[in-house]
């Protein structure tokens, strides 16, 4: 059974709307953090949702064939990363999980969203695919899966 919350929130609030369109707001629930996870990123929360305005972003901006296999994959790129990175000062988002899938090398930056200075949860800013090799030789590598356990 896949997981479904993203293609359904896909489906019901962006799925054929015009370029540039502004869509309703939703937020919904995508994953929980894994404790090997957590331990990597040294976050307090744990829980990642996703919105439909970064999904009607990616909707915009990317190819066909890789949103839709972004839509299908993101559940797995957040919860079970190979490796965690620290994301550049200029960049949206705190970290960048990226994870492999299908010969391709997926990224997707994280958030972390704060109420009065106390983190609330993690939301999604972006997700694609990584087309130059070199793209990550200036983020700092905080976290990666080593022979199958996790190191920090």
């Amino acid at each position: 059974m896949s997981y479904r919350v993203v293609p359904d929130l896909f489906e019901k609030h962006v799925k054929g709307t015009a370029s540039e369109a502004i869509v309703q707001n939703v937020l919904a629930f995508l994953c929980n953090l894994t404790v090997a996870v957590l331990k990597g990123t040294s976050w307090s929360c744990n829980r990642v949702y996703i919105n439909t305005r970064v999904l009607k972003h990616l909707y915009d901006k990317k190819p066909a064939e890789e949103f839709l296999f972004i839509v299908e994959n993101i559940h797995s790129i957040v919860k079970y990363p190979d490796r965690i990175y620290k994301n550049r000062d200029a960049k949206r988002g705190d970290l960048c999980f990226i994870k492999q899938l299908k010969n391709d090398l997926y990224i997707c930056s994280i958030e972390v969203i704060e109420n009065e200075e106390v983190a609330t949860h993690c939301e999604v800013a972006t997700c694609f695919r990584i087309r130059k090799e070199n793209y990550l030789a200036n983020y700092e590598l905080l976290w990666e899966w080593k022979g199958g356990t996790p190191s920090s």
